[in-house]
């Protein structure tokens, strides 16, 4: 049944549509839209969402893929009341939030990942390390970085798994804001979105 709140088929929810909690990180719309499409989600996809915050991606992909089903991993118990909530206004059914710590809680997680979103994380390395242990052949991994450390561990990481038809995105997003009396526009922070395949 889709959701009285985001009766579309396509992805892009508002951001201002989503319960937020203060120093909570959102992924923002635009972002979200290039993640998303990033994943190549199929109808059935079984993702893990690693590090959920929000909850923005998990309510995103269980709107566009009824059929699939999404694991969130968040570990503080606040934020992951907080991503229950927002799937519950969302009307999203096929969401199921784990209150754990990455990499330690992969190994008891299931199904076995057909997608893998990491957005942000630490140690982001080892996070990777175990996460390609479960990805299913021809999965796909996508990560975010926002910091050129992160970026360099993210790719460091990539060419020791080994991970094939990578690609590398930069997000340039401008918002038009009014500020008093005039619209301007306001840039949103970059976002390095990578991604690749498991071939084996």
């Amino acid at each position: 049944m889709p959701s009285q709140l985001w009766p579309y088929i396509t992805p892009g929810i508002p951001d201002d549509l989503f319960e937020r909690l203060p120093g909570i990180p959102l992924s923002k719309r635009e972002v979200r839209l290039l993640l998303i499409s990033q994943l190549r989600l199929e109808p059935d996809s079984v993702l893990w969402d690693i590090g959920a915050g929000t909850g923005t991606i998990p309510v995103e992909v269980g709107l566009l893929c009824p059929q699939g089903r999404i694991i969130a991993v968040e570990r503080d118990e606040e934020v992951a009341s907080l991503i229950r909530r927002n799937c519950e206004q969302f009307q999203v059914g096929n969401v199921e939030v784990i209150e754990a710590s990455a990499p330690e809680c992969l190994k008891d997680l299931s199904p076995r990942p057909s997608r893998v979103c990491i957005e942000g994380g630490r140690p982001i390395k080892d996070i990777l390390k175990e996460v390609w242990r479960y990805l299913l052949p021809a999965g796909r991994i996508v990560v975010t970085a926002s910091s050129l450390e992160s970026l360099y561990a993210i790719s460091e990481s990539f060419a020791a798994l080994q991970v094939r038809n990578i690609e590398v995105v930069q997000s340039a997003v401008n918002r038009l804001e009014v500020r008093g009396n005039n619209q301007t526009f306001a840039a949103l922070d970059p976002i390095f979105i990578l991604s690749g395949e498991k071939l084996d």
